[in-house]
């Protein structure tokens, strides 16, 4: 199979996954409690708590014109599906239930939402009164920059150690990097943070970094290297306490891949023939033993873009992506939860197929008919 018709199999199999994946996260969603509609029920009557209070809007209006709930008892809203609703007037339930979509049959909700999705369409925030795609926009560029940035410096420190520790294998260096490394997998990522805090932004010795956001205030008006200078200033911190966190495994894993190509015939033959072992390195088992660094490349990239980045945005003061999907998930709002699981998804399927385009740039013998029936 051909790289061109590889490629196109791929991206027609990202619409069946897509969808399969979408389907699963909202049958779950729809089967959990603390909806919306409960989320919404809980303001009324003054039992909302810190994780709700972006509330406005449309729902807040609704919210304001009953205030009193308890002078609309009826029979029928005693027997609701909504914990917490005893005592509401059912007609305001169901008003709730068409704001928020509920009103519908669960099939013609998912039916609608795949409808919306295909064109981009992610609808509003519930609370925000905001387009999804706007704040997804708005977010992403924190999220890129702690993503691009961590990732690219985890990669350029972790290959050349990975290769070293391989070359010295039980050598004093190998021993002492490998202290480095424990302790980088053990101690995660927003502990590092904290020491960097107490360490260098004032915490309790030096006061040397700011502690929230990615520019400083009047940043536009700044000169062009003094814009470069105050954002590099501005994301040392939270991008150091990524790599610190995050280099352990690719370097772990970057030595093993070398350590086993090392052991192979070709090597062997290799340096028999007297070729030197830069050469060795670089020219025979560099290709190979970086199929699986690269492999992994979309999953570091992912992890540290939406999920690894949450608490370090939140320590920092950085309002990102991570921190956008972790309130709209506690806030049950729906529209933001569901679109950017839709948009990492699809990113997430795109990088995969880019991932397998750097395979064959990294080595042209792979064969597609191979992983096309993986």
């Amino acid at each position: 199979m051909s790289l061109p018709a590889y490629i196109l199999r791929r991206l027609l199999l990202i619409i069946p996954t897509l969808l399969g994946i979408m389907l699963l996260n909202f049958l779950i969603v729809q089967a959990a409690p603390g909806g919306p509609v409960e989320q919404m029920i809980a303001k009324v009557q003054g039992l909302s708590t810190d994780a709700t209070s972006r509330f406005s809007g449309g729902g807040g209006d609704m919210a304001q014109q009953s205030t009193k709930p308890q002078e609309t008892q009826t029979a029928t809203g005693a027997g609701s599906k909504y914990r917490g609703a005893q005592g509401l007037d059912p007609e305001f339930i169901a008003e709730l239930e068409k704001q928020f979509g509920f009103d519908k049959p669960l099939h013609e909700r998912f039916w609608m939402m795949l409808k919306n999705y295909a064109r981009f369409d992610f609808g509003e925030s519930y609370y925000r009164d905001t387009p999804v795609l706007d704040l997804v926009l708005e977010k992403m560029p924190v999220s890129i920059t702690l993503g691009l940035w961590s990732t690219l410096l985890i990669y350029l420190i972790s290959i050349p150690l990975g290769i070293r520790k391989a070359v010295r294998d039980g050598s004093p260096f190998d021993v002492w990097s490998s202290a480095v490394i424990f302790i980088g997998y053990a101690v995660p990522s927003f502990l590092f943070a904290i020491m960097l805090i107490i360490l260098f932004a004032g915490g309790r010795y030096l006061d040397l970094f700011p502690l929230r956001g990615l520019v400083s205030d009047g940043w536009d008006a700044f000169p062009w290297w003094k814009q470069a200078l105050d954002y590099a200033w501005h994301i040392t911190l939270p991008v150091t306490a990524l790599v610190i966190s995050g280099f352990a495994g690719l370097t772990m894993m970057t030595k093993n891949s070398f350590i086993d190509e090392l052991g192979k015939q070709y090597v062997l033959t290799a340096r028999a023939k007297g070729l030197p072992e830069g050469r060795v390195l670089y020219g025979h088992v560099f290709r190979n033993a970086m199929l699986i660094v690269i492999a992994g490349f979309p999953g570091a990239f992912m992890s540290i873009f939406f999920t690894g980045s949450l608490l370090i945005e939140v320590i920092f003061s950085l309002d990102g992506l991570g921190l956008l999907g972790f309130e709209s998930t506690i806030n049950r709002d729906y529209p933001v939860m569901f679109g950017t699981l839709y948009l990492f998804t699809l990113m997430g399927l795109v990088l995969k197929i880019v991932s397998d385009i750097t395979y064959v740039m990294v080595d042209p013998r792979i064969d597609f008919n191979a992983r096309a029936m993986a």
